[in-house]
């Protein structure tokens, strides 16, 4: 019977050849152009050609690290917030708010911030800030309000502020489970941030959008596959620093 070991091994190198697969193609894309030709049409061009694929990853990267960075904070703070017993009263009001980025899909958003703030990025970013807010506030909560009943009556014991407690102890323990509403913000931002490039954003769904509108399959594949293999290269190292995390949490 094989050894779960050798699964993790396996399950590795897999990584480490994506990773580099994907570097590769970014970096000397041209070397991928006999594979791709077969799905355009003559004379069309197989590899994206109206920009750089690694500055547009970049570029896209930087729109869902921006996002998830203002939403983990303003999501985290209103969970800090709503766990705290002067601040308890607003959790209702808290979970609306939170719940905006759900109610209204991104390219709703889209059409309302663009009147506001122009073609570009920002709308993008509102968009995403509000959308990946949901996962990281429930996460945050639950992490909070399930702490062991007796490390918080030790910490307590010892004397701590409420500052000492939330800083020392609370948020430290909850960490694993708040970065598991990040980690969902971040996979679902890496595929909705692709939307943005229909408002001027510099993003890999410019990609897919110019494939769309020539007819160009390989454009479409490239943007596809850029995304979904960075959704899945971000996705398993977040979870691999969850487990680290909760492993240290447990010693």
């Amino acid at each position: 019977m094989p050894s779960p070991f050798r699964f993790l091994r396996l399950a590795t190198i897999l990584r480490l050849t994506a990773l580099m697969l994907l570097l590769v193609f970014l970096l000397l894309p041209g070397w991928f152009e006999p594979l791709l030709k077969p799905l355009v049409q003559e004379n069309a061009p197989a590899i994206y050609n109206r920009g750089s694929l690694f500055w547009l990853t970049v570029l896209h990267l930087r729109t869902v690290f921006v996002a998830t960075l203002a939403a983990t904070f303003v999501a985290v703070s209103l969970a800090i917030l709503v766990t705290r017993e002067a601040g308890a009263e607003f959790l209702p009001l808290s979970r609306s708010l939170v719940n905006i980025g759900q109610t209204f899909p991104p390219v709703a958003v889209l059409a309302l911030a663009v009147p506001i703030y122009g073609f570009g990025e920002n709308p993008t970013l509102i968009a995403l800030f509000l959308y990946g807010l949901l996962p990281i506030f429930e996460n945050a909560l639950t992490g909070l309000t399930s702490l062991p009943p007796a490390v918080m009556e030790a910490a307590r014991g010892t004397g701590m502020t409420e500052r000492q407690r939330l800083l020392r102890i609370e948020l430290p323990l909850a960490l694993p489970v708040i970065l598991t509403g990040i980690r969902l913000s971040v996979v679902i931002s890496l595929s909705t941030a692709t939307i943005g490039s229909t408002v001027a954003a510099k993003t890999l769904g410019e990609v897919i959008i110019a494939g769309l509108q020539s007819n160009n399959l390989a454009f479409v594949l490239q943007g596809g596959f850029i995304v979904a293999v960075l959704a899945v290269l971000i996705h398993d190292a977040l979870q691999a620093l969850e487990r680290s995390l909760a492993g240290r949490a447990h010693v």
